[in-house]
């Protein structure tokens, strides 16, 4: 005879029924206890008269519901998710698939269908790992064969650290936390993304890719945010990386980028702190959490293989991001400064290095030789050993600051295209006037000479 099993609400229900009608009981004080009416009562008896214990079982227990994903439907949908999304959150996953394969489905649905088969979410939390990783060990001590508790075994997840959180800035612009992440974002070399995310908002207003985790690619997302929204109140950085290295064995200050950052920030007025405890700026952490669930994905669908391609392809997918995650800029106020002007901005974010005048009135910057010009387009000479700045704008003009003064450097070529001896179409070229900023150019000689003594403004 097949064993009858019941939930505990039935079993209750057959317990008090059977004994009403063993010792012929009260059916009013049988009905509150059930909590149900005299006439359901009577219902129940002639259910247990007819039926027994199996009367009692629900009639929809054992039955596929009718808007069931079919076990055909199940093992498509884990195959694509093996197949294209495996690096995909849940939620991510299930606007993939209704965007590339027209499946619509809701992220809990994806959630127990891939947990079924001891699939995890790449971000499942500390206490779901916990549970599967209890009831996997349960099923384990119930196997008998070693291929079905090695099969279990290479499931069993480990558990992570976490750590606390700090409240948000008031105002938009208020504090930008700034960092890089290296990750196989792209192709099959990997790559460093930087960005700068607001506090306050978690806004990514920043994002630019580079091979290596440099000061051109902070440059480059301060130029972003200087063009877009203007001179933010205070950056927030990784001290260990390149806004605090120094490389060894040189002195050269072109090797310095904290200064070089530094210094920028000093000439717009925006405050620069670093921490070696990555937990102290949480939002840009958390923020390449999703980005590396996401973008890569993202990226491989469109087929970008690229620094180009990526770095143009952000333009876009930030905006995106942005509406998906990031809090409304209008519940803020901004504390931005209005953009600077271009030249301005191409100024400031340089790159410097400290130079001197050799024996023939030229400057050697980056291999090659160089020659001082000024507005007339008339080389200017300094005497030997004369200290000077070699400013690199970001939009790659060549200056040279010295006592105050800027000078427009113009490359000498190894040789004369044409010979005034040989050639006879040899053209005399007048001189040229230059644009050269004046002497209020950010990068002044002895402004940034005592900025990098003292570390202090000037």
């Amino acid at each position: 005879m097949k064993k009858v099993e019941l939930t505990m609400n039935e079993l209750e229900k057959y317990n008090v029924i059977k004994s009403l009608v063993d010792h012929h009981g009260n059916k009013n004080r049988a009905a509150i206890k059930l909590g149900c009416t005299v006439r359901h009562v009577n219902r129940l008896i002639k259910k247990y008269n007819e039926e027994g214990k199996t009367g009692f079982i629900h009639g929809n227990k054992g039955r596929q519901p009718v808007h069931a994903i079919s076990e055909e439907q199940k093992l498509e949908i884990i195959t694509i998710y093996n197949n294209k999304y495996w690096d995909a959150t849940f939620s991510y996953a299930c606007e993939l698939m209704a965007l590339y394969d027209e499946i619509n489905i809701s992220p809990t649905t994806l959630a127990h269908i891939l947990y079924s088969v001891h699939i995890l979410s790449p971000r499942t939390t500390k206490a779901r790992k916990k549970r599967l990783k209890a009831s996997l060990k349960a099923q384990q001590k119930k196997c008998v064969s070693k291929k079905e508790i090695d099969a279990i075994q290479a499931n069993i997840v480990a558990m992570e650290d976490a750590h606390s959180r700090r409240p948000r800035c008031a105002h938009f612009g208020e504090m930008l936390q700034m960092d890089a992440s290296v990750h196989l974002w792209f192709g099959d070399q990997k790559a460093h993304l930087h960005i700068a995310i607001d506090d306050s908002t978690s806004h990514i207003i920043g994002a630019y890719f580079d091979t290596q985790e440099t000061l051109k690619g902070y440059y480059n997302v301060f130029h972003q945010i200087l063009t877009n929204y203007g001179v933010p109140a205070m950056f927030y950085t990784d001290r260990r990386t390149v806004f605090d290295y120094q490389r060894k064995n040189t002195k050269k200050v072109e090797h310095d980028t904290l200064t070089q950052f530094g210094y920028a920030c000093h000439q717009l007025g925006v405050d620069l702190k670093v921490t070696s405890i990555a937990q102290a700026k949480g939002r840009v952490e958390r923020a390449f959490q999703t980005l590396q669930q996401r973008l890569p994905i993202a990226m491989r669908l469109e087929g970008i293989n690229s620094l180009s391609e990526a770095n143009t392809f952000l333009n876009s997918y930030i905006k995106e991001h942005n509406a998906k995650f990031a809090l409304p800029i209008h519940n803020n106020k901004s504390v931005f400064i209005p953009q600077p002007k271009v030249e301005l901005i191409n100024q400031t974010l340089a790159v410097i290095a400290e130079r001197k005048v050799d024996t023939g009135h030229c400057i050697k910057f980056e291999k090659q030789f160089y020659k001082t010009m000024n507005t007339q387009g008339l080389q200017v000479h300094y005497h030997k050993g004369t200290k000077g700045l070699v400013i690199k704008t970001f939009d790659n003009q060549l200056l040279f600051s010295t006592d105050n003064k800027i000078y427009e450097l113009e490359m000498i070529p190894l040789h004369e295209k044409k010979s005034r001896n040989f050639d006879f179409d040899v053209v005399t070229e007048t001189p040229k006037k230059r644009y050269i900023p004046s002497a209020k150019h950010p990068w002044r000689n002895s402004s940034f000479l005592a900025y990098k003594d003292n570390k202090v403004p000037a």
